[in-house]
């Protein structure tokens, strides 16, 4: 009996599964490996394997001289270098696909997250859609890599962390997605890092204005003044992006 080749969908909701889980849980006891290996009609053992060799493109595991399982690396490769090169469009794919494998629309699925846009019609209904469900994975994929916690504060709250982006949304459209673009801060220091009042130096230290230094109040002091110099909790793939915080430090920081 000849294997079944994978589909280009099936590549596709792997490299979706491998963004989103954390490290070192790509084993087949994982139950969103299990809820994968369902949709697609695969074994739990499988769909590990695949996330396996998707972990073989990553250039984290590249620098760090972890080889994965490399097998089936000719397949994935070119998942990989296709989300590089066009996050955003096979992000929203690989959750449209997910939707129809889970009999739902994808307007149904993030309805929360898409909200009323009832007022909207044709290519910017659709425009609206990909960029609001894209928003969601992005803090999906963010948070996920930071373990659900603050990377200054260690706070482990989720309605309090925000997926902050080191370039803004606005400012590079080719990185909104990268998520070594990307920062989980509580929503205090995420507004101070939005606004420049704070930044990160490449040694991943924390940096403060001087409209935030000059300012002596005790929850200043407290919130900021004592964690200068601080470092980030660094997650255990997708680094920050040490050409994104120099972005940061020369563009949005206010010195």
């Amino acid at each position: 009996m000849s294997r079944r080749l994978w589909t280009r969908e099936e590549l596709i909701l792997a490299f979706n599964l491998y963004l989103k889980l954390p490290f070192g849980k790509f084993n087949s006891s994982n139950p969103e490996v299990i809820k994968l290996a369902n949709l697609t009609g695969r074994s739990n053992n499988s769909i590990a394997i695949r996330l396996s060799n998707f972990a073989s493109c990553d250039p984290y595991h590249i620098n760090r001289g972890v080889k994965g399982l490399v097998g089936g690396i000719k397949q994935c490769q070119p998942i990989w270098d296709e989300f590089f090169h066009d996050q955003e469009k096979l992000i929203f794919l690989s959750e449209q696909i997910l939707a129809s494998k889970e009999k739902i629309s994808i307007e149904e699925k993030y309805n929360p997250e898409i909200g009323d846009i009832n007022h909207l019609y044709g290519e910017d209904k659709i425009r609206e859609i990909s960029t609001r469900v894209n928003q969601s994975v992005f803090r999906k994929i963010v948070l996920m890599n930071y373990d659900n916690k603050c990377a200054i504060s260690g706070i482990d709250f989720p309605e309090l962390l925000v997926a902050s982006h080191i370039i803004p949304w606005s400012q590079n459209k080719n990185e909104r997605l990268n998520p070594q673009n990307g920062l989980c801060l509580n929503r205090l220091h995420d507004t101070a890092f939005d606004k420049g009042l704070i930044t990160f130096d490449t040694n991943f230290k924390m940096v403060l204005s001087n409209k935030l230094k000059s300012n002596k109040s005790e929850n200043i002091k407290l919130y900021f003044h004592k964690l200068e110099g601080k470092s980030l909790i660094l997650p255990k793939r997708f680094v920050p992006s040490k050409e994104f915080l120099e972005f940061h430090n020369q563009n949005i920081f206010l010195t």
